[in-house]
């Protein structure tokens, strides 16, 4: 394949100097990738992050945020940084939890030097239906914030995951920018149930319901399965958490769609994509419980192209010895292997890389183009 058949991913280590720290070495990163192509004068730019689940601890720290909207400013742009509400019952579910949760862990407007938005509103409910016309999916539902925004720039914690196998550029995109009917539609093949132990009976699924799908039994909220669309709404009204996602489905599946709700959020406008590299944990920044990092940390990369990026981190994770005493290391596996899908045997985040390649979100080949 020829040089120009591959997509440019840039990477730089974690070694600082008295004469550069990190965030410089950051900045410096950005502009050998052309973060000043995204043409950010005057545009409001989206900073799409994960702002972690209060007691994790391997979630980027703010001060990386702080560099890239530092950057956008001095292009002109106009940015703010984001995330959309979990499916999940946590603490981020709904816009004031998730705000505080985000401030918990350093993402204020003190520390950033912007503001902080949580793009699918206080419930979840604030979206926008953008047309994919994918195998899987044929309209995502985004937070609007996310797609009213000019530009996207995803700032990545490159991690291992329970569903996907692994976190990068392509889940912070596609199922951190969906709503929590979004989410949803991902996770799920089919309708949302009712825990009827936690439903109160306050109507708000019945009233926020367009297919007249839900009523009462004995003061309980009841789905039919024969009006339900699935469309997620009742989900994020329900101030009782009664309704939720059944989460069932095949993550292979789940990855072909997260891979079609990121070219959701990226097709035409620009985008541009950080990775870090750093407490590569082996679950989920939403799980407060995150275990200790499984491989050292290795650097920061950079790309227009969320799919060589995220190959790049996985090829760079799986060729490090993996830390004796984390989760992985009892495995006994050699350096090249696949960390990923060893550690959480039924993901395929293949499947998701595979997906995005076939719809044109990126590339999987790449030029590591290497930094001091």
């Amino acid at each position: 394949m020829k040089k120009s058949d591959k997509s440019d991913v840039y990477f730089t280590d974690f070694k600082a100097t008295p004469a550069e720290n990190l965030p410089q070495k950051l900045a410096r990163l950005l502009r050998a990738a052309g973060m000043e192509r995204i043409g950010a004068q005057n545009k409001f730019v989206a900073v799409k992050l994960h702002f972690g689940e209060p007691g994790n601890l391997a979630y980027l720290r703010a001060n990386y945020a702080r560099v890239v909207v530092d950057e956008v400013k001095k292009l002109g742009g106009r940015p703010f940084v984001t995330d959309c509400n979990t499916l999940y019952v946590g603490q981020r579910k709904n816009a004031l939890e998730h705000l505080e949760a985000a401030y918990v862990n350093g993402y204020n407007p003190l520390t950033l030097g912007c503001h902080v938005i949580i793009a699918d509103g206080l419930k979840g409910t604030d979206e926008a239906a953008v047309p994919v016309n994918g195998e899987f999916v044929r309209e995502a539902k985004i937070g609007r914030a996310v797609m009213d925004a000019d530009i996207v720039i995803s700032l990545n914690h490159f991690k291992f995951h329970e569903q996907t196998g692994l976190g990068g550029a392509v889940k912070n995109l596609g199922m951190g920018c969906g709503s929590r009917a979004g989410k949803m539609e991902m996770h799920a093949n089919g309708q949302p149930r009712i825990r009827a132990a936690l439903c109160v009976a306050c109507g708000q699924c019945a009233r926020n319901c367009a297919h007249g799908a839900i009523s009462f039994v004995q003061k309980k909220a009841v789905i039919d399965s024969a009006l339900c669309v699935a469309c997620g709404r009742c989900i994020g009204v329900c101030n009782a958490d009664a309704v939720v996602g059944r989460f069932n489905e095949t993550n292979e599946r789940l990855n072909r769609k997260i891979a079609e709700y990121a070219l959701a959020v990226t097709q035409s406008r620009p985008h541009f994509h950080i990775t870090l590299i750093r407490d590569v944990s082996p679950f989920c920044d939403c799980h407060s419980e995150n275990d200790r990092a499984v491989v050292p940390d290795i650097g920061m990369l950079a790309s227009f192209d969320p799919v060589a990026l995220d190959v790049a981190g996985a090829d760079l994770v799986n060729a490090q010895t993996p830390l004796a005493d984390s989760l992985l290391g009892p495995l006994g596996l050699e350096a090249g292997g696949d960390y990923f899908t060893a550690l959480h045997p039924t993901t395929d985040w293949r499947a998701c890389v595979e997906q995005a390649v076939k719809i044109g979100l990126g590339n999987r080949d790449y030029n590591l183009i290497r930094l001091d």
